[in-house]
């Protein structure tokens, strides 16, 4: 499943190191996982089960699952892993001891999934006290990785491992804003946030490939209003924030990871823009 030895991989984590040599590995397993998706993707038919939070679970979830926290576990032993699908084995009180772990979503659009609309991806996020330091995000239907890294930058790679840098597009002047945002999570917030933004339009897509949006230059802002976990954004922030963009409560302080006894983020700014207060225009815009 992962090809470069274990020990190797140790190695240059402790070291900086270009990405391409840095990530590896991980894009080698976040790869694995996809396919394990897409094997479960091209059958006629699969079972969808409901989850507690009444939230739809498939078999590729749990296919996807597995493969990540096996190979993680491989590639870093002993560091914790924290995915969607374990959570309730993980006690606040456990998990708030870990300074540094694995934040993972198996897959993320799980109705973009059972939608068969292919915008759904698989999500790995390196947590250090708190913040997003590397992030993966996995697009299986296309079998790109946008990629993260604190430090190093943004990427693109391509399934033949080819990449380009990403980066933000800065401030808007001269056109309306281009606001990114969520197919299933639309309604009265989120139109009011964008009469008060003035000039703009809708793009709408599924899953992290929101914040990715935003990292390439494609969006200028993605305002999520209502509620997300902590695993469906790590990986994403991660991206956007190396791709020199920023990911805030509303009051304007980033987000941060396994802080709170609740793993359910706060409503948030995701920008490429940092010449405008997003997160102002939010809370004014919001109902009293």
């Amino acid at each position: 499943m992962v090809t470069a030895p274990v020990d190797r991989y140790h190695k240059r984590m402790k070291k900086v190191t270009p990405p391409d040599r840095l990530i590896k590995p991980l894009l080698q397993l976040v790869t694995a996982a996809a396919q394990s998706i897409l094997e479960i993707y091209s059958r006629n038919s699969f079972d969808i089960h409901t989850k507690n939070d009444r939230s739809p679970l498939t078999a590729a979830d749990m296919a996807s699952h597995h493969i990540l926290t096996r190979g993680l576990a491989e590639l870093h032993p002993g560091l914790p892993i924290l995915s969607e699908e374990n959570t309730r084995e993980t006690p606040p009180a456990k998990r708030h001891s870990w300074n540094k772990y694995w934040l993972v979503d198996p897959l993320d659009g799980t109705k973009e999934f059972i939608k068969r609309n292919g915008e759904f991806t698989v999500n790995v996020a390196l947590i250090e006290f708190g913040r997003p330091v590397l992030g993966i995000v996995n697009v299986p239907v296309d079998g790109c990785s946008y990629v993260g890294l604190l430090g190093h930058g943004a990427y693109r790679y391509q399934r033949d491992e080819t990449r380009r840098s990403l980066r933000v597009a800065g401030p808007v002047t001269q056109r309306p804003v281009r606001v990114v945002a969520s197919r299933s999570h639309t309604g009265g917030e989120l139109e009011n946030f964008a009469r008060a933004l003035g000039p703009h339009e809708f793009h709408y897509i599924g899953s992290s490939l929101k914040f990715c949006l935003v990292a390439e230059a494609g969006a200028d802002v993605y305002p999520r209003l209502k509620p997300t976990s902590e695993w469906d954004t790590a990986a994403g922030q991660a991206v956007l924030e190396a791709a020199g963009g920023s990911v805030t409560d509303l009051s304007g302080e980033p987000l941060r990871y396994n802080t709170r006894d609740t793993l359910i983020n706060p409503s948030f700014i995701a920008s490429g823009d940092l010449a405008r207060d997003y997160a102002r225009i939010a809370r004014q815009s919001s109902p009293r």
